[in-house]
């Protein structure tokens, strides 16, 4: 016959405490094998064995509800299942708890003597989120465009950098045009980043010491952590030297006055130079999303609000830029993204449009027959998407 332990004695085996065995029984989770003459409880090695499974997946995040629901029974092909979704969900929240660290040092650094307020709590927050959408963004596009060419290759030719250019490019962050262009980076070429700490050109600089043997002759990248909102930031950049190239990618929603840096920028390039920007797109969701919706009957006014919204932007944006710049012209650069999940496309839809989602959810089995329907008949959806950049120059 099996030997019986207390409560005690099985909290003790295994390094937990009786009241979390208490807690556990109460759960559901841990039933007495036994009970005693004068009605303790009593527990044996397989009680033993489910206690010790329950601490291990306390340990690795698993909630007790989850444990009971889900993983008692011991079902290896559940238990697989389980460790998956909550691996995944704690990369998720790994991931935001690094995001919130990352603002925080943002703001200790942006602040001398560290003295925040609540307006900085709130600058903080907002940042958090512009990171993560951004994220999102960014990994989104890697999914749906896998197929079509380095979107950053594209670009890249679209400056065409010569030898010997002096570059700046301003919140370089994970540099990815430079990353993925290492080995044609045109001999001679000096580049100058500037980004703050806690972004992704703390990984950056670890990649230049890491890869900086295989540049291309002549090539420098060298960085400096700034706030490129602050006139300081400028001292170095200005130092004694202009720039022929000047980029300035996907920073100008992250800027509380993008006309600010548009500025700055411009009394820094050489009179020969290109400052290339970008922002102020009209998106081309907006047209096949009106497609899709007028052909289940719904009203379309608020895409064609948004379509007035983002061409006012994009004339306000040329205007801005005019304002600095003898020449300006829009370089227009096109990705095709790949769909072939109507799922997929329906998280599209309420991400792009978020203030209808009520409506979107109501017609969700309609919008979905849409996007199957058009799948399987050309095996695939395929969105062109265009994005502007401006090239100016004086």
């Amino acid at each position: 016959m099996d030997k019986k332990m207390t409560s005690g004695e099985i909290a003790k085996a295994a390094g937990v405490s009786q009241k979390a065995v208490r807690l556990y029984d109460e759960k559901g989770l841990l039933k007495p094998a036994d009970y005693s003459e004068g009605n303790y409880r009593l527990y044996d090695e397989a009680s033993l064995q489910i206690l010790e499974k329950i601490v291990a997946l306390k340990q690795i995040g698993f909630s007790l509800e989850e444990i009971r629901d889900n993983l008692v029974a011991g079902d290896a092909v559940d238990i697989e299942e389980a460790l998956r979704i909550q691996l995944k969900n704690m990369e998720e929240k790994r991931y935001q708890i690094q995001k919130v660290i990352d603002a925080i040092n943002r703001t200790f650094d942006r602040k001398d003597d560290n003295k925040l307020d609540w307006d900085d709590v709130a600058l903080m927050v907002q940042n958090i989120s512009l990171d993560q959408k951004a994220d999102e963004r960014h990994w989104n596009a890697l999914k749906h465009t896998a197929a079509e060419e380095d979107w950053y290759e594209k670009i890249f030719r679209s400056l065409n950098i010569k030898e010997n250019e002096k570059v700046l490019d301003l919140g370089c962050g994970f540099a990815k045009l430079w990353r993925n262009n290492w080995s044609v980076i045109p001999k001679g070429t000096k580049v100058f980043g500037v980004d703050v700490h806690g972004s992704w050109e703390d990984n950056f600089a670890g990649f230049i010491d890491e890869n900086k043997d295989s540049l291309p002759e002549g090539v420098e990248i060298s960085l400096d952590f700034n706030d490129l909102e602050e006139e300081k930031s400028w001292d170095k950049i200005n130092a004694d030297q202009k720039y022929s190239l000047i980029v300035a990618h996907y920073i100008d929603y992250q800027l509380k006055n993008p006309e600010a840096l548009v500025e700055r920028a411009s009394k820094v390039l050489d009179e020969n130079g290109i400052f290339s920007f970008n922002g102020g797109n009209i998106s081309n969701w907006n047209y096949f999303f009106k497609d899709v919706l007028e052909e289940i009957g719904v009203k379309t006014d608020f895409i064609d609000a948004k379509i007035a919204d983002q061409t006012a932007k994009n004339k306000a944006m040329r205007e801005m830029l005019e304002r600095h710049f003898g020449k300006v012209e829009p370089v227009k650069l096109t990705n095709r993204w790949h769909y072939d999940s109507a799922d997929d496309l329906f998280d599209k839809m309420i991400e792009y449009l978020p203030d209808n989602t009520k409506l979107f959810e109501a017609k969700y089995e309609k919008i979905k027959s849409v996007f199957a329907q058009r799948i399987s008949d050309k095996g695939e959806i395929v969105v062109e998407l265009e994005s502007q950049f401006w090239h100016c120059c004086y």
